[in-house]
C-alpha cells in the first residue's frame, strides 16, 4: 500500500480501481489526498475555479461503502475527477470564465460527459480554469485571473484546457475533462507534460454544443494514457441530445492498448510542409521519434501535403465568435476579454460566401486526408512549434504573431478535419520545459492512437513535478 498521502494522489486511475477492489486503498483516502494537494498547491497555478470538498468527500464515502460490498457501481467509482467550467454540472454554476454568466443559474442539467462520469461513480473535486469562453490557447480570463504552469509559475500552461492540465500534472485529481476546438486539449499537455487526447469528433456527445461549433472536441486529460483510454470508455457512451455524435460501438479503449505497434506506417512530418519551429523543440521531437522505429514500425519523414488552413480556421473561429456575442450588450461586452471581442468583430466581416468557401475548403481538407490515411496508418508532428512562454500572454513575446492560433500550426488542422489526435511528452526544451509529441490517426480510429501513444510512453516514461515549480512572479491575480 502506498505509505503516504502524497503517493495516494498520484496513483493512475486504472491502478485505484484495481487497489479499491482489493480494498486496499479507501476512496475516502485518495480523495483527501487530492483535496490536501488543491488546498497545498492550488494558490500557486490557480487551476481550479471551484473546489467543492463536502460533496467530494460525500461521494467517496458512499463509492467506499459500494467496493465494501463488492458492488462499483462503473468504471471509475471512486476517482477523484475534475470537469472544465465550460461543461454544464448539476448544482455548480458553469460560468465559462466569464464576469457576464449569472452565477444563480438555474443549474439544473449535467453535460452528457458529466453524466457519464457520475454514473460511473466518479468523485467529482471541482471545476478546473479557461479562458472566457475556451477562446484561446492560453488560460487567463477577466473572472478568474491567470492559470500558471506547475514547472514554472512565470508560464503559461496553455489552454483552453489550461486548468485541467495543470490540475493533472500536479495530482489534483486523476481523470480531467478538456475541450479542444483548435488544440485545447493537446496544447496544454504538450506545456505541462502529461497526456491529452482529442477524440474523433462524436466520439464524446456534447450538449450544449460549443459555440464554435463542429471544430470543438471533448476528451480526457490525464498523467497515463491508460487512463485517458479508461476515461474515454466511459465518456463516449451514448447520449440523445448530441445529434452529430457517432454510433455507440460499446468499446473499451483499454482493450488491445499495449499491443505492439510493429508494421505500422507512420508519416513523420517535422512541419507539415509550412511551420516554423524552435529549433530546441524540433531536436526533442526528432530524437523522440526514433521510438517508433525501434518499436518496429515503418517510418518515413513525409508532409501530409496540404497548405497552411490558418484562414480557413480562421473563417470558422471568428465567426464563432461574432455568432457567440451577437445579443451582448453595450454593458456585457464591457466586461468580456478584449482579445474575444476583438475576433467577434473581425468575425462580423465575414460574408456568407466567405464562410461557405471556408467550409468548402474544409471539406477538400478533410477529404486529403482521409486519402493520406489510405497510405499511412500515423501521422506523427510536434504537438507544438514552441514551449510554455509567459503566462497572460496570448502571444510569445518576440514571435511576429497576432492571435493563437498562428503558434499552433500542428493542431487545428485536425480540428478542421476533426480526426482522432493526441499529445504525448516526449522530452524538455532547452529551458527545462515539456515538449509535445504529436499522434493523429485516421478518422474513428481512436484505438490506434492510443496504442501508439501508449508504445511511445512505455519507451519514454514521463515523470510529473511534485509540486510547483515556483518562478519569481507567484501572483495569480494579475
Amino acid at each position: 500500500m502506498p505509505g503516504t498521502t502524497t503517493d495516494l494522489a498520484m496513483i493512475a486511475a486504472t491502478e485505484l480501481v484495481k487497489l479499491y477492489a482489493s480494498k486496499e486503498v479507501s476512496p475516502v483516502d485518495v480523495t483527501m489526498a487530492c483535496l490536501d494537494r488543491i488546498s497545498a498547491h492550488d494558490h500557486a497555478v490557480n487551476a481550479f475555479c471551484l473546489v467543492d470538498d463536502a460533496l467530494a468527500l460525500k461521494c467517496a464515502h458512499e463509492s467506499e461503502a459500494r467496493w465494501f460490498r463488492g458492488e462499483p457501481c462503473g468504471r471509475v467509482d471512486g476517482v477523484p475527477t475534475t470537469i472544465k467550467d465550460l461543461l454544464l454540472t448539476e448544482g455548480w454554476p458553469t460560468l465559462r470564465g466569464s464576469k457576464t454568466t449569472d452565477v444563480s443559474g438555474p443549474w439544473n442539467e449535467d453535460a452528457p460527459a458529466v453524466a457519464r462520469l457520475k454514473e460511473h461513480g466518479s468523485v467529482l473535486l471541482g471545476k478546473t480554469t479557461t479562458p472566457e469562453f475556451g477562446w484561446k490557447g492560453v488560460t487567463d480570463n477577466p473572472l478568474t485571473g491567470i492559470t500558471r504552469n506547475p514547472w514554472n509559475t512565470d508560464r503559461t500552461p496553455g489552454g483552453s484546457s489550461g486548468g485541467a492540465a495543470a490540475a493533472a500534472a500536479l495530482g489534483m485529481g486523476a481523470l480531467h475533462i478538456g475541450t479542444d476546438g483548435g488544440g485545447s486539449i493537446r496544447i496544454p499537455a504538450s506545456f505541462t507534460g502529461i497526456f491529452g487526447h482529442k477524440p474523433s469528433f462524436g466520439r464524446v456527445p456534447a450538449a450544449p454544443l460549443s459555440p464554435f461549433g463542429t471544430v470543438s472536441h471533448i476528451g480526457p486529460m490525464t498523467r497515463t494514457v491508460a487512463d485517458s483510454a479508461l476515461m474515454l470508455s466511459v465518456l463516449a457512451e451514448p447520449d440523445a441530445r448530441d445529434w452529430f455524435s457517432l454510433p455507440y460501438d460499446g468499446a473499451d479503449y483499454g482493450d488491445g492498448l499495449e499491443d505492439s505497434i510493429k508494421g505500422l506506417r507512420i508519416a513523420y512530418s517535422p512541419t507539415l510542409g509550412y511551420a516554423t519551429v524552435d529549433a530546441d523543440v524540433a531536436r526533442t521531437v526528432d530524437d523522440a521519434v526514433s521510438v517508433f522505429s525501434d518499436l518496429g514500425a515503418h517510418v518515413e519523414t513525409v508532409d501530409p501535403g496540404f497548405e497552411d488552413p490558418y484562414e480557413i480556421f480562421e473563417a470558422h473561429w471568428y465567426t464563432g465568435a461574432a455568432n457567440l456575442l451577437r445579443d451582448y450588450t453595450e454593458e456585457q461586452l464591457a466586461l468580456i476579454d478584449p482579445g474575444l471581442r476583438e475576433i467577434a468583430e473581425a468575425g462580423l466581416a465575414y460574408s456568407l460566401m466567405d464562410y461557405m468557401a471556408a467550409v468548402n475548403k474544409r471539406g477538400q481538407l478533410g477529404q486529403h486526408m482521409r486519402q493520406f490515411h489510405e497510405q499511412w496508418d500515423l501521422l506523427i508532428t510536434p504537438t507544438l512549434a514552441t514551449s510554455a512562454f509567459s503566462a497572460g500572454e496570448e502571444i510569445r513575446a518576440g514571435l511576429d504573431k497576432k492571435r493563437w492560433m498562428e503558434w499552433t500550426p500542428f493542431s487545428i488542422p485536425f480540428n478542421l478535419t476533426q480526426q482522432p489526435a493526441c499529445s504525448v511528452p516526449c522530452g524538455f526544451s532547452d529551458d527545462g520545459l515539456p515538449v509535445g509529441l504529436h499522434i493523429v490517426g485516421p478518422m474513428h480510429d481512436d484505438r490506434l492512437v492510443l496504442r501508439a501513444a501508449a508504445a511511445f510512453e512505455s519507451a519514454r516514461p514521463f515523470v510529473m513535478p511534485e509540486e510547483p515549480n515556483m518562478g519569481s512572479d507567484n501572483s495569480i491575480d494579475n
